[in-house]
């Protein structure tokens, strides 16, 4: 296997830099999916017609029946302007692979040629699927529903995400919850708008959602144990346009985030007290509205162990990851339904932040990442 991956590795690397070019946001990945429907084209692989849109799938069948081992990547990109300097950079104004799922995607086209070059001799199947609409649309959802994974369903599910902070090619694995769930919230205030000379004759919904505002992170603090890693956090405030009118509206948006769906509920039933409280008390309406578009990510008790079998079998560097992320992913609805794990890859200690304009996947991470999909593929179908 490994002489294949180095073999392969020049074209993978060129494919990664070749998809950097081309970002395209969650649901529009026009040009991202044709890419690698393309790249597929000559494999010996069932390559299967879109399911919802962008969405690339294939199906490596073996000669006998037996267990699906399903392997994921994302391919969605972010709206930022891009500052790597890289000769590959992204061509598409203010979008950019910010998050690596170029190199996600990469790692999995590679993982698909060597098992691909590797012939049929074995029992079951192995899927491999290319998912848009990772950041913020949560799509897998979408996805799953739309049947991709009915036929057959899998018996093992994997993907895995670069880390910055863990060293390149170095993996972080644990059992459990792995990232948080993710729900977006936004609450309007409904009030009476007013002159700004006569306050007591309107009704100012700024003052009841800056209200909001300060109760809520009191009442994160003092009535969910910070031991279970609650986490409300509001990141837009919006409401009039004149310095001396009082609006008719004021709205704050934000997100919640937990390790477990009990926190998650309670946070949600939390969201929904506070701000009705402060609607009354300054007699404004309330709406709200959740979106819970990622449950937690969490890694299956019996999947986890032939993760560690595949990272010793191919001599990998890797951690025990002492608590879970606050970030989410939307993998985690494949984790709800089949037993599976979700690794984290090392981008290297230095490396800028994801979700930043200067972050590059290093094409150094892409030959463990193939490595540990093949050994993970292999080792799921006997399981």
């Amino acid at each position: 296997m490994r002489a294949k991956i180095e073999e392969l590795l020049p074209e993978i690397s060129e494919f990664r830099h070749r998809l950097h070019r081309i970002p395209e946001p969650a649901g529009a990945e026009v040009k991202t999916s044709a890419l690698i429907r393309d790249e597929l084209a000559n494999l010996d692989l069932e390559v299967l017609p879109p399911f919802i849109g962008t969405d690339v799938v294939a199906i490596l069948r073996g000669s006998r029946p037996g267990r699906n081992v399903t392997l994921r990547a994302d391919i969605d990109a972010l709206a930022l302007e891009e500052t790597t300097g890289a000769p590959y950079a992204s061509t598409h104004p203010g979008m950019m692979h910010a998050c690596g799922h170029d190199a996600h995607s990469a790692i999995l086209m590679g993982a698909a040629k060597v098992l691909a070059a590797a012939g049929r001799d074995f029992a079951g199947s192995i899927r491999f699927v290319w998912q848009p609409g990772e950041e913020n649309r949560a799509m897998a959802r979408e996805l799953i529903a739309a049947g991709a994974l009915n036929s057959p369903e899998p018996d093992l599910v994997a993907a895995l995400h670069l880390l910055p902070g863990l060293p390149v090619g170095t993996f972080g694995i644990r059992e459990g919850a792995m990232m948080a769930s993710c729900t977006h919230f936004r609450v309007k205030f409904r009030g009476r708008s007013g002159h700004g000379s006569r306050p007591a004759a309107a009704r100012n919904p700024i003052v009841a959602a800056a209200a909001a505002v300060g109760e809520l992170n009191i009442a994160v603090t003092t009535r969910i144990d910070a031991l279970r890693s609650p986490t409300l956090s509001v990141c837009a405030i919006s409401g009039g346009k004149l310095d001396n009118v009082i609006p008719d509206e004021a709205e704050i948006r934000g997100t919640m985030r937990a390790i477990d769906l009990e926190t998650a509920d309670e946070l949600a039933a939390l969201l929904r007290e506070v701000c009705c409280a402060v609607a009354r008390l300054h007699r404004v309406e309330v709406d709200v509205e959740l979106e819970r578009g990622y449950p937690p990510t969490v890694n299956n008790a019996a999947a986890t162990p032939v993760a560690r079998r595949a990272l010793e079998q191919i001599g990998a560097k890797w951690v025990e990851l002492p608590e879970p992320s606050l970030t989410a992913e939307d993998f985690a609805w494949y984790l709800c339904r089949w037993p599976g794990v979700f690794l984290r890859l090392g981008s290297g200690e230095d490396s800028p932040e994801l979700h930043n304009c200067a972050f590059d996947a290093p094409d150094a991470a892409l030959a463990p990442g193939i490595a540990w999909l093949v050994a993970f593929a292999r080792l799921g179908l006997d399981a």
